[in-house]
């Protein structure tokens, strides 16, 4: 048992010795020289301005800071290049950062992008129509609040697209920080973790459009057999409707109302009382419900192979030899400023990342609860107060003080009579 612990832990070692880290930021002191904001994307009074800070609740240093949207309205940009370029060939690719809605968004993106270009790639351009290997992250805009993930595709059905994960996969939208972490696998599955809880993983071609045709079709020799029972209730045969139910009527005139005493018939016409529900009808007639003795459940047609499907184990390289990833960037619009961005890694290698991420996001994330109960229970205590000293000046305003205030000093001084009255029966 010693043993294998031995050869786990030195499985695990040489994993991470041998992991290539091929960008890594904690947005520390320098930041603005590895980073680059696009100057031909858009007019200077549409883009918005990135701050430097570590939010309003933050980890116990709060010098280690990250970057967020400083104006509302605006498009952000900005792009960086990695330290080697990145071939995911036969190796896993983990791209991770950590996102902080520090002002609820009403329409905004918060996601990320590996992009290619090598030496050619065009950082005073970068835009929404530059293109990307990647697009990874939370979008909130309205009800839509999914966790992006989007990959290009270099299968030959689909060459050249841009295809995303379906069904979506939700996002978080409160003021906390979350950590967001895509993995691509050799052998063709993904990834998807939040704050390291698994929400999403499966084969790439079972959630990506990447081909035209699926792995299993349904059967077409097979059909639900004409005996399968699929309905889970039934009428109940003892259910019998009530004598002359259909003919009760809906409405009956309103036995309460009598003729006005300046009604005129002739002038008037006849009365006629006006109508109202009748209590006693129910509605039409159904009977009871009762469980069916001969359900099945749903009938499940059965899958076969499918004889068109050409099978593409290269899925998962998004990042190819002749198209290697190189660049990181954020290309971005939104209604309302106010998200922060920090601890972006893109490795090889998942205890790498992970590791990253508990020196980085898990050792500020109780700090940044505490501190933002802290505010809380402030702004709590602030608005008894308030409330206290309105209903104060209110009293104040109305009089009731002084009457108050008038009550109470009668009622201490019959006290105090009372007091003296019996002090008084004693010494008799």
């Amino acid at each position: 048992m010693i043993g294998r612990y031995l050869a786990l832990a030195t499985t695990c070692l040489i994993a991470t010795a041998n992991a290539t880290i091929y960008f890594q930021e904690k947005f520390d002191e320098g930041w603005e020289d590895r980073w680059t904001i696009p100057t031909k994307w858009r007019p200077e009074s549409e883009m918005g301005e990135w701050e430097h800070t570590a939010g309003k609740h933050h980890g116990p240093d709060a010098e280690d800071k990250g970057i967020m949207t400083k104006d509302s309205m605006r498009f952000y940009g900005l792009s960086a290049p990695f330290t080697t370029p990145l071939i995911n060939k036969d190796k896993k690719l983990i791209l991770q950062y950590t996102v902080k809605y520090e002002t609820p968004q009403e329409c905004g993106g918060a996601y990320i992008k590996l992009l290619p270009g090598g030496d050619a790639f065009d950082a005073d351009s970068f835009s929404g129509d530059t293109p990307y290997t990647i697009m990874f992250g939370p979008d909130v805009c309205g009800t839509t609040k999914r966790t992006h993930v989007i990959l290009h595709s270099e299968a030959e059905e689909s060459k050249g697209e841009n295809v995303m994960i379906t069904p979506d996969i939700p996002c978080q939208v409160d003021t906390a920080s979350h950590q967001y972490r895509l993995v691509l696998h050799p052998d063709q599955r993904f990834e998807v973790f939040v704050d390291n809880h698994g929400v999403r993983n499966g084969r790439l071609e079972d959630f990506f459009p990447f081909l035209k045709e699926s792995r299993t079709i349904p059967d077409p020799d097979a059909s639900k057999p004409e005996d399968w029972v699929d309905e889970m209730y039934m009428d109940d045969p003892e259910s019998v409707k009530p004598e002359g139910y259909d003919d009760m009527p809906p409405e009956i005139p309103d036995p309460d109302a009598s003729k006005p005493e300046d009604w005129d018939d002739e002038e008037d016409g006849e009365w006629e009382p006006p109508m109202v529900d009748n209590p006693d009808y129910h509605g039409p007639w159904y009977p009871e419900q009762i469980r069916n003795p001969d359900y099945k459940g749903a009938w499940e047609h059965p899958m076969i192979d499918n004889p068109a499907f050409v099978p593409n184990d290269s899925l998962y390289n998004v990042c190819t030899e002749e198209n290697p990833c190189t660049h990181v960037g954020f290309e971005l619009w939104q209604v309302k400023a106010g998200t922060l961005f920090d601890d972006i890694i893109i490795t090889d290698d998942e205890f790498e990342a992970m590791d990253f991420g508990t020196d980085t996001f898990f050792s500020r994330r109780d700090h940044e609860k505490e501190m933002k109960k802290e505010e809380e229970a402030i702004n709590e205590e602030k608005k008894n107060q308030a409330m206290a000293d309105k209903f104060k000046q209110q009293m104040i305003d109305s009089g009731a003080a002084e009457k108050m205030m008038a009550e109470a000093a009668a009622r201490k001084e019959a006290a105090e009579a009372a007091e003296a009255a019996g002090e008084a029966h004693e010494e008799l």
